[in-house]
């Protein structure tokens, strides 16, 4: 999974193709229990470029789009919001793919 590198690049990268932004923490114990799953789950959906935010590196992308639970998914393609996993609750394998499955 790519990490984000600057709130440009976030910028940039929403306008055009279609990303799943998770926004997760190197302190967050829920996010370290999904983080084994990821790469099957990116594996499974080519479609979507995966890329990891560090919600304490980015906290003020994470308030600009009401994300105070970690972790959070945020999906976009072409330039739009196309759905949202936020939560500060453990998510399973199975709500992950429920979730983009959605979109």
């Amino acid at each position: 999974m790519k990490h984000l590198e600057s709130v440009e690049q976030f910028e940039e990268m929403k306008k055009e193709g279609k990303y799943i932004f998770l926004f997760s923490a190197g302190w967050c114990p829920d996010c370290r229990i999904i983080e084994p799953l990821l790469p099957e789950v990116e594996e499974k959906y080519p479609e979507f470029t995966f890329i990891y935010v560090d919600r304490d590196e980015f906290i003020d992308i994470c308030a600009q789009n009401d994300i105070y639970g970690i972790p959070s998914f945020l999906a976009y393609n072409q330039g739009k919001e196309t759905g949202r996993f936020v939560s500060k609750d453990r998510k399973t394998k199975e709500e992950i793919e429920t979730f983009i499955e959605s979109l």
